[in-house]
């Protein structure tokens, strides 16, 4: 699949070097390693050799590894020694400048966590996701039927992008016309500035999460002004704990929601499809009988695990597994090594849509921080898939994606596929 001969060496050349590197040189947070898709095997090596594991020196300076599932759950769970809070760096292994760090729900510690994600908690009820799923599906059969048959597309653009960037515009109630602006302000919240980024600086980064903040405020405006609606802008307009969230606080807020609603649906709707085309066994039980969608859909989640790892910072001294965390230290939990951990999960490197217990997975995190959105992210790709299969018997993948350069999401910026005609 990788094209040429030279770049399935040079793949091997890179996974070669995990074996061989000491374990005191390992920077598993390099996003190039992301990027080429090498850092299975630097993952599978500290799980069993080094499973706390201290990096001293980085591109974000230094910081801890947990990497195994049950102590990434209980790093996850200990709010009295492990924080979230966007003064002490918030919840990516990037540290931002002070000036610049922006507090959201996910990034509060109790009990102020719990007041603001309690204002946006009933879109997510049972009875609203019922609501939804019908225009999910129109949308969806919309997209899935003016895609072109018998030549090559990109699914990333045409499909993922295209179906999330309606669902988070209808998430909002955001003007139509301006929605890609949406999936746009979710790219730059998350990118790492350089010469091959979106941007190339952190000011030019700024300046466009500026203009976020701005159109969002007269949206806000607007649904003060207005009775309460049921869209997450006019929740927190109106809800007690959001209501006078200062700047800061309402443009972190709303880069949670639209990175929440854009990246985690997106990259498992592209990793969907990648993954069927490398388990085509797979690809048949699943046309065969679609009933299999109920497992398939969080088991592509566990596969792609569409966000890497999740952040904290030692609040004290603390002794983890044997190794020594000291007050201020950066830890990360590599969701993306918990879900291929082989004590936690049978056969994790398998691709199996009907696992016993497809819903063991860390990709939506664990605890109170847990996805606030998970049950419309699997509903959204559940709805897809249904609607795939009444039309498609196959959609072939024709050439390797091209991945994100990032250690913080897991996602495909572009996957060329084609639909027979």
């Amino acid at each position: 699949m990788h094209g040429t001969i030279e770049s399935a060496a040079k793949l091997d050349e890179l996974r070669a070097r995990a074996t061989s590197l000491p374990l005191e040189q390992f920077d598993p947070g390099d996003p190039e390693l992301f990027r080429t898709d090498t850092f299975w095997p630097y993952f599978d090596r500290l799980r069993r050799e080094d499973p706390v594991h201290y990096c001293k020196d980085s591109m974000f300076g230094p910081y801890w590894s947990v990497t195994r599932y049950n102590d990434i759950m209980e790093i996850e769970t200990n709010h009295s020694v492990f924080s979230s809070a966007s003064a002490l760096g918030g919840i990516t292994i990037r540290d931002i400048d002070p000036d610049l760090r922006r507090e959201s729900f996910i990034s509060m510690d109790p009990p102020r966590h719990a007041a603001q994600r309690k204002t946006v908690a009933p879109m997510f009820t049972p009875t609203h996701l019922d609501n939804l799923a019908l225009s999910i599906r129109e949308r969806s059969a919309e997209c899935l039927d003016n895609l072109p048959r018998g030549e090559v597309f990109d699914w990333v653009d045409r499909v993922s992008i295209e179906l999330t960037t309606q669902m988070l515009a209808v998430l909002f109630d955001f003007p139509w016309e301006d929605r890609r602006k949406l999936t746009r302000w979710s790219d730059i919240a998350t990118t790492i500035p350089g010469p091959d980024g979106l941007v190339a600086t952190e000011d030019e980064r700024q300046t466009e999460l500026t203009e976020c903040a701005g159109y969002f405020a007269r949206l806000w405006k607007e649904r003060i002004e207005q009775p309460p609606k049921s869209d997450l802008l006019s929740m927190m307009a109106h809800g007690a704990a959001t209501r006078d969230m200062d700047a800061k606080n309402f443009l972190g807020n709303l880069i949670l929601l639209i990175v929440g609603g854009n990246d985690t649906t997106r990259n498992t709707m592209s990793g969907s499809i990648y993954a069927l085309s490398q388990h085509p066994e797979q690809y048949r039980k699943l046309r065969e009988n679609p009933g299999l969608l109920d497992s398939f859909v969080p088991e592509v989640i566990r596969w792609q695990t569409p966000l890497a790892h999740m952040r904290r910072t030692a609040l004290a001294d603390f002794e983890f597994r044997g190794k020594q965390i000291k007050q201020g230290d950066k830890v990360v939990m590599w969701y993306v090594s918990g879900n291929r951990d082989e004590e936690a999960i049978e056969k994790p490197y398998d691709f199996i849509i009907d696992r016993a217990r497809p819903r063991t997975h860390l990709s939506f995190g664990f605890g109170i921080h847990r996805c606030v959105g998970l049950r419309l992210a699997e509903l959204q790709l559940k709805i897809i898939w249904e609607e795939i299969l009444k039309r498609f018997d196959h959609i072939d993948v024709v050439g390797e994606p091209k991945r994100v350069y990032s250690s913080f999401v897991k996602g495909l910026e572009t996957l060329p596929v084609k639909i027979s005609a």
